[in-house]
């Protein structure tokens, strides 16, 4: 193994000493009382039965028997989760074909940043994933259950499932995906017709046009943003079954991996000899070889903060330290929209997760030892196929597209997709992966602005129609829940294309679908906690060096550091009259950005 994937994962493990044996001790205790349905009185069994069909019942009043809890994020509005749909009746029939039992347990809100991108209802956006955190529990409380089966995908939805179901890691846990949908319109040709509207040379109907032509039917978008990289960690971690990831919602082998599934978590229920729960699986190797994933496919900067909060639900206590030291090491193997011009079924038909986890095993950056739910890291080296209706693996080779997924001993970037930056701004980070060597280092005056919908309408104005650094602060989650900030991505992208320095510097997130403008993200401490930002002036010097990690005010600002940051002009927006439990007490970014979790294991 690697000697920094053995150091960090090491100083994970003992930095976290005492929280992780608090919550395994929580676990053990919760496993020792016995089956959840044997702690039930019977009025409360009785209403588990109630609406059951008469042969569910027996088998639920059967204590040999398990019953498998399914958390749905199912919606039909949103094509990620539309699949959904027929998913608890599959698992269900799958189940007590079996002799035994499954229930929905509950249903969790699975907001789409893409519906929300840029409106009011991004203020809820990550705050969303503590509710579904606690709606997950909730729905498991009943103590009802043997093993839960998580159907989530997109953005906030996985990471808050995951870290509510670790408050009942003594059962055994899986996702199951719902695959991405087919590919529409080219990445390049999205990113053209965005810029295009942005600087006026193209109308609102051009722009729904392409818009319809890229998110066209059911499954997940298919560039490499959030959602598909929730997919490919989670299946690095070992909590899907191997290559299940990236399979399409129709294709007959989602189907039969559903199923494998569904049978699969019913033989590792506690009391038999497979018994695996889920706090053994999420554990420092585990998470070392999601981070590991992360960086080797330049997935989303926003997993430095959900892979935070969910180590921190499993007692672990993760970095940015960690994250940085990572990258060093681990060279970038993909290149996936925004890293490349080919989007998720490229990456799949190229050899998919199964592919990267090989290529990095071999050398040296995984912790093979890492248990997951098929049993050892070594099964998902192999890809699942078909063959007149039965399902079985076969080990993957070597890559069919060289242009996404690198052959072997090769590498598109010595380093992982992110870097973190410091300096007495605070501490920030930077998706590399997707910006040009000579975009890398900015050296400008900074435009200061309060909100993105400011930077906008100085766009309009041609006010951007220089070298700058553009500081959008108050966008942190204290201030309004700190939402995404893409829609300025096309505005700077023309600002760029027409040969200005440009970059950005905010406490506000980016998405998964942020590449080519060098954006420092998430600085912490953040403005409306009286951060750095909060004392800049627009003209003020400001460097971002992503090379060296470096973030900084060149200009001399101590004499301002002392006052108190003006917050009459924070944006009021559906985060900051909904929310003001979360934003009074959410951690820093740093830590996850979660109330849920943020100050200890209990």
């Amino acid at each position: 193994m690697h000697p920094v994937i053995r150091q960090v994962t090491e100083r994970i493990r003992h930095r976290s000493e005492q929280s992780r044996q608090q919550y395994i001790e929580l676990m053990q205790q919760q496993a020792a009382q016995g089956r959840p349905r044997t702690q039930l009185a019977c009025g409360n069994l009785a209403h588990v039965l109630a609406a059951c069909p008469q042969a569910q019942k027996s088998t639920l009043m059967d204590m040999t028997r398990c019953n498998v809890g399914i958390i749905t994020a199912y919606n039909d509005m949103l094509s990620a989760h539309q699949p959904y749909a027929n998913y608890p009746a599959q698992i269900k029939a799958v189940v007590s074909a079996l002799g035994h039992s499954a229930q929905v347990a509950g249903g969790i809100p699975a907001m789409c940043d893409g519906v929300t991108q840029g409106q009011a209802g991004m203020d809820l956006s990550l705050f969303s994933r503590d509710v579904i955190a606690q709606a997950t529990a909730v729905s498991l409380s009943h103590n009802a259950f043997d093993a839960i089966l998580l159907l989530g995908i997109c953005d906030k939805i996985a990471p808050g499932q995951l870290m509510g179901a670790l408050a009942f890691g003594h059962l055994p846990t899986a996702f199951i995906p719902a695959g991405p949908m087919s590919t529409g319109i080219s990445n390049d040709k999205k990113v053209q017709i965005r810029q295009q509207y942005a600087a006026g040379k193209l109308g609102r109907d051009a722009l729904q046009s392409m818009e319809n032509q890229a998110y066209h039917s059911h499954g997940t978008c298919t560039f490499y943003g959030t959602a598909n990289t929730n997919q490919l960690v989670f299946e690095a971690m070992g909590l899907m079954l191997p290559g299940s990831a990236f399979v399409h919602p129709d294709d007959p082998l989602r189907l039969a991996l559903t199923e494998k599934a569904s049978a699969l978590i019913t033989s590792q229920v506690a009391g038999g000899s497979q018994y695996r729960p889920l706090w053994q699986i999420v554990d420092e190797r585990s998470l070392v070889n999601g981070l590991v994933a992360l960086l080797s496919s330049g997935g989303s900067t926003n997993h430095t903060l959900h892979m935070v909060a969910v180590a921190r639900a499993a007692g672990l206590l993760l970095t940015w330290d960690d994250f940085s030291d990572l990258s060093d090491v681990v060279p970038l193997l993909a290149r996936v929209y925004p890293n490349g011009p080919a989007d998720i079924n490229a990456f799949h038909q190229a050899g998919g997760v199964p592919l990267l986890l090989k290529q990095l095993a071999e050398r040296g950056l995984l912790n093979t030892d890492a248990q997951t739910f098929s049993g050892d890291l070594s099964a998902h080296f192999q890809q699942p196929f078909l063959d007149n209706g039965k399902l079985y693996w076969q080990e993957v080779a070597e890559s069919k597209q060289s242009d996404v997924i690198a052959a072997k001993d090769q590498v598109f970037h010595v380093s992982g997709g992110l870097k973190l930056l410091s300096g007495n701004l605070g501490r920030a980070v930077i998706k590399v992966s997707a910006v040009a060597p000579e975009h890398q280092i900015v050296e400008a005056d900074a435009l200061i602005f309060d909100s993105q919908h400011d930077v906008e309408t100085a766009y309009k104005a041609g006010q951007l129609n220089r070298d700058a650094i553009i500081v959008v602060r108050f966008s942190g989650p204290a201030a309004n829940g700190m939402p995404e900030l893409h829609k300025l991505m096309p505005i700077l992208g023309n600002v760029q294309k027409a040969g200005y320095k440009v970059a950005l510097v905010t406490d506000g997130r980016l998405s998964g679908a942020s590449g080519k403008i060098p954006a420092a993200i998430h600085v912490t401490p953040e403005a409306a906690k009286g951060g750095p930002l909060a004392h800049l002036k627009t003209g003020d010097r400001i460097l971002l060096d992503a090379t060296e990690g470096r973030l900084e005010v060149l200009t001399d600002i101590s004499q301002r550091a002392t006052a108190k940051p003006d917050l009459h002009h924070q944006h009021r927006g559906m985060g900051r009259e909904y929310f003001s439990l979360f934003r009074q007490n959410v951690s820093s970014a740093e830590q996850g950005a979660c109330v849920l979790f943020a100050n200890s294991t209990d």
